[in-house]
């Protein structure tokens, strides 16, 4: 059996006739007639009672009626649901995103995706960019903020921005002001950093063994804020992505010399279908990216 028998089903049910139901579905009679009469040899039993022009339901047709009517309820919502996600009415994204532009970067543009999207719920986890990327591999987020040149075959990416990365210093450090500082004199400081499996450690732990030396941490946090209270007030430095001291009048950066970028991408999986809400996530970042 398929819908449209039941759906002629209701209609000779509810019409009392094959002539009326199939006028109140404009089709033309003999159609109903024989996907009724191909039901009922389907199922091998009769449906109808037919008494000259007048039609009155079996108890087996009674039966299939209340199913069909389940049937067709659960098609309506179906398509009623499918519409609605075609015009982004409803829908869930899931976003992994670094600690640092989770905090920075990201608020103001989640919000006008909102804006714009009142009806999709946004989920968002904040996370170690090696973290993210795992949850990404697993499946467990559809979309994440990555480390360009740290993807797998499995996960593909859009450029989304290049940020500089900065040594950070409280106002009496003797290097504040500086035009830029080296690797050598980053790594002669008492240095506070996040913990290991931050992609943002392993990449200063690589620089230091690139120049043969220890680097120095005094102090581990996954916590922003303590980072930078602990650099505010003297015991260390650290680094930090450019956008995290827009406003911190206390805490000042100094660029490395020569620079050091970190290039960002939106990430998903490869060859996997991305949902329309996060697909529209994902084009929405992109054309936001900075120029």
């Amino acid at each position: 059996m398929d819908l449209k028998q039941l759906t002629y089903l209701l209609a000779v049910r509810d019409a009392g006739s094959f002539t009326k139901a199939a006028n109140s579905l404009h089709v033309a009679q003999p159609a109903i007639s024989m996907a009724i009469a191909k039901l009922e040899q389907q199922l091998e039993l009769r449906l109808f009672d037919r008494q000259d022009r007048a039609v009155r339901l079996t108890p087996e047709g009674e039966v299939l009626c209340r199913h069909a009517e389940r049937l067709l309820l659960q098609m309506h919502q179906a398509e009623a649901e499918m519409a609605e996600l075609k015009g982004l009415e409803r829908g869930e994204v899931r976003i992994g995103i670094p600690y640092m532009m989770g905090s920075y970067y990201f608020p103001p543009r989640l919000m006008a995706f909102k804006h714009r999207y009142p009806g999709l719920k946004i989920r968002v986890e904040e996370a170690g960019t090696r973290e993210l990327l795992s949850r990404m591999v697993d499946g467990s987020l559809d979309l994440a903020i990555l480390i360009t040149s740290d993807l797998p075959p499995a996960i593909e990416g859009a450029h989304l921005l290049s940020e500089e990365m900065l040594m950070v210093v409280g106002d009496d450090h003797p290097l504040r002001g500086e035009p830029a500082v080296t690797l050598s004199q980053f790594f002669a400081q008492e240095l506070a950093l996040f913990r290991r499996g931050f992609y943002h450690r392993e990449h200063m732990e690589a620089l230091a063994q690139s120049l043969g030396v220890e680097p120095d941490i005094a102090f581990e946090s996954n916590l922003i804020p303590l980072l930078k209270a602990v650099v505010r007030q003297g015991f260390a430095v650290t680094t930090f992505l450019r956008m995290v001291l827009e406003e911190e009048p206390d805490l000042s950066g100094v660029p490395f010399a020569p620079p050091i970028y970190l290039d960002l991408c939106v990430a998903w999986r490869r060859g996997d279908p991305l949902s329309m809400a996060n697909r529209a996530l994902r084009d929405f970042l992109l054309k936001e990216r900075p120029a």
